[in-house]
């Protein structure tokens, strides 16, 4: 018993990260050596990512509600520079993505059977479609994880409980710290999570997705990686006149690999809070930069979106002018921000960008049988980008923020 303590005394003052790293190659190492047992492991990464998408609308509302409160006069959570960086991201995202198209085209093999899926018919149905979230029942929203509506609830609530009494906030702040206790309980189970969703993963799929459509893969996960460590960087940088990169790799490495296997932006809610918390950030600007980040903030889904559709257009072997494929980096970037919306995600979002080439539905569909063929490998990238993201520019505007402030102060 003494040594089992001594064990687990251990393993608990390595980093959480070294540990989610263990639990990685523990199970890939698994998968490679008895998929059959790997595949008894999916009860732990289906109550990992269960447990932080439950916990997250409630943290949200509660943090959210209680920060509005509690929020002094005169104190601003500074949201503007952060929405700008969320909207200026993703457009950037969706360029970068139509270039390396343009630089390596991609051709699909459109023969698979088409989904039966019902994607939206029109950009206004994506709109409208977050407008009407934003009205969700208060209940309805948190059982749903439906970020927008819960925010606008929190912020409603938050709003109206600003002039109750002292105690009556000193409650609600309570609830607050005891709601992001829970998180931090279920974040300790990371490792064992992503342990159990690795070896499921690698057990079932292998490396298959990534052989049959390895050039597609490449032009996606480079695009991405572009901009994780040179568009966002950049972006960074211009903000707050320091080396991005120490704060590009914390999120990558925090948030992005937690991302990576949960596949999920609601799900890496709590994480992405936490590590605000670690960064020393202000917690009424990231209690709600973080979830609409998770709902808007969508340079990964930009990516994927314009990436699938040029591949459909030079598979079909039409010509693309310039204005065009800015026109479909605009309509990918404004699609992106209603995936969180969509059931399906960025994938349901295609045939809408493949209309604006004149390509059929039917054809468009098949262009989502291959998406969801290395849904695998790509939603995990998009994830992963999407979610870290959220972090860097919350930082690159708190940072911001501070030199401001700091360059005001009278010497």
């Amino acid at each position: 018993m003494a040594n089992n303590n001594s064990l687990l005394s251990k393993l608990s003052s390595i980093g959480l990260v070294t540990q989610i790293v263990i639990g990685i190659v523990a199970g890939v190492a698994l998968a490679l050596i008895s998929p059959e047992t790997a595949k008894s492991m999916q009860i732990l990464g289906e109550l990992f990512v269960k447990a932080l998408k439950s916990v997250a609308p409630l943290l949200v509302f509660v943090l959210v509600a209680a920060s509005i409160a509690n929020q002094k006069r005169g104190q601003h959570t500074h949201m503007r520079p952060i929405i700008a960086l969320y909207l200026i991201g993703t457009f950037s995202a969706a360029v970068i993505a139509a270039s390396l198209s343009f630089l390596f085209p991609t051709t699909l093999k459109l023969k698979m059977p088409t989904a039966e899926l019902a994607p939206p018919e029109g950009i206004g149905e994506v709109l409208s479609g977050i407008v009407i979230n934003m009205v969700d029942n208060p209940l309805h929203a948190i059982i749903n994880s439906n970020f927008i509506g819960i925010l606008i609830w929190a912020v409603a609530l938050g709003l109206a409980l600003h002039k109750a009494s002292d105690s009556t906030k000193s409650v609600l702040l309570d609830i607050s710290h005891a709601v992001s206790v829970v998180v931090r309980y279920v974040i300790k189970m990371a490792p064992i999570g992503i342990f159990g969703l690795v070896a499921v993963t690698v057990a079932e799929t292998g490396f298959e997705a990534f052989g049959a459509y390895s050039n597609l893969l490449i032009v996606l996960l480079s695009a991405m990686a572009m901009v994780a460590l040179v568009v966002n960087p950049l972006i960074v940088f211009l903000m707050t006149k320091e080396n991005p990169f120490p704060l590009v790799l914390t999120c990558l490495r925090e948030s992005g690999v937690t991302a990576f296997f949960t596949r999920s932006s609601a799900a890496n809610i709590p994480v992405n809070m936490a590590l605000c918390k670690k960064l020393d950030l202000d917690e009424d600007t990231y209690s709600v930069s973080i979830p609409l980040g998770a709902t808007i903030n969508m340079a990964g889904a930009a990516i994927t979106i314009t990436v699938l559709t040029l591949a459909a257009v030079h598979t079909l072997g039409i010509d693309v002018d310039l204005p065009t494929a800015i026109l479909l980096s605009l309509m990918a970037s404004i699609s992106a921000c209603g995936a969180s919306g969509v059931a399906g995600g960025s994938l349901l979002l295609i045939p809408l960008a493949c209309s604006l080439f004149g390509i059929e539905s039917d054809v468009a569909m098949q262009v989502i049988g291959v998406g969801l063929i290395i849904g695998v490998i790509q939603d995990s990238a998009e994830t992963a980008l999407n979610s870290s993201t959220d972090v860097v520019f919350t930082a690159a505007a708190s940072k911001r923020k501070q030199a401001l402030e700091t360059a005001a102060k009278p010497q």
